[in-house]
């Protein structure tokens, strides 16, 4: 072959595969878009869904993407700046100021609600009002339906390291349902008998009540859903007085409401992106879809993503509908 040759071929063969490679990065229109960043404020449900669309934008849009973990406030944060485009799962309420002024200073868009029948607050586990006779447990505190009846039974939830109170497991640290729990904690004067521990993680959240479930044992503290632990414990949400806006805001000394968990796009993200923003505005799950997957991930040892994948295949008349035919076409034979 002649020398003077080998440099245009190698091009020939090059500059396809630097097109093709660039593609992740572009828009139907051919528009730059980069990697996509999803957040990841570091629990079970965000980390699906994040790989529910992953998997639906890699295979079927042919976008890279990527995620930045963080606590709530830091990625948030992110996610205003535009360094995350999107966030999966938004709790509004537990950030609802800054929600809501990244929304009216035109930082960020609501494109979607994810589910909009999530629970969260203080749980205790069922067999501590009811008992369980399958198991031969009596209950514990048949009157504990409120939390403002926890200082009388606080003896039960002894706290190992000061047992002149009990102990009321919280939000892992970092999140901003920790930041609420210490205020309803102290409106409430259980600051009088009980201390508040804050775990640093989920896991350590969950292996608590793992932990206490299974031996039957007592146990206090906040769970919120869908997650896998309320698809598969029997819990009791204790009551609260209705949801007040005026005491929310002031001293959150009521009921958590029954908010909608939102899906959002940076505003800069959302202009350059049109048909990513198309396909999540048509995302919607619930509660019981997300605690399938979850359930899923807990009985399997599987990752988010094998957990996502599995979802994909198992609820393929759901999410087909959020995007084109031959999208969806693309996905389904990357599932096989």
């Amino acid at each position: 072959m002649n020398r003077k040759m080998k440099p245009i071929l190698f091009s020939l063969l090059v500059i396809p595969l630097l097109v093709l490679s660039a593609c992740g990065s572009q828009n139907s229109s051919g528009k730059d878009v980069g990697k996509i960043v999803f957040a990841d404020p570091q629990w079970s449900s965000v980390e699906l869904h994040n790989w529910i669309a992953r998997t639906i934008l890699e295979e079927g849009y042919g976008y890279e993407t990527d995620v930045k973990t963080g606590s709530t406030a830091s990625t948030f944060l992110a996610f205003r700046q535009g360094d995350i485009d999107v966030y999966m799962e938004i709790w509004p309420l537990n950030i609802q100021d800054i929600y809501n002024k990244a929304i009216e200073n035109g930082e960020i868009k609501q494109v979607s609600v994810n589910y909009s029948d999530a629970r969260q607050g203080i749980f205790v586990p069922t067999y501590m009002l009811k008992g369980d006779p399958d198991r031969g447990i009596e209950p514990m505190a048949p009157d504990l339906k409120s939390v403002k009846d926890l200082p009388k039974y606080w003896e039960l939830f002894k706290d190992p390291s000061n047992p002149e109170k009990g102990r009321i497991i919280g939000s892992p640290t970092g999140w901003e349902a920790d930041k609420v729990l210490r205020q309803k904690i102290k409106a409430y004067g259980l600051d009088k008998t009980y201390n508040y521990f804050s775990p640093g993680s989920q896991t350590a959240l969950f292996t608590s009540l793992k932990k206490a479930y299974e031996a039957g044992e007592p146990w206090v503290g906040y769970m919120w859903g869908p997650t896998w632990v309320l698809g598969k414990y029997d819990m009791t949400l204790l009551q609260e007085p209705p949801f007040s806006e005026e005491v929310w805001k002031k001293s959150k000394a009521c009921a958590w409401p029954q908010e909608e968990v939102s899906v959002a796009v940076n505003m800069e993200f959302a202009d350059k992106a049109p048909e990513v923003v198309d396909f999540l505005s048509n995302y919607h799950t619930s509660a019981d879809l997300t605690n399938a997957a979850l359930s899923y991930m807990e009985e399997n040892e599987a990752k988010p993503k094998d957990a996502a994948q599995w979802w994909l295949k198992k609820y393929k008349d759901i999410w087909t509908k959020w995007v084109p035919k031959d999208v969806a076409k693309k996905v389904e034979q990357s599932l096989q």
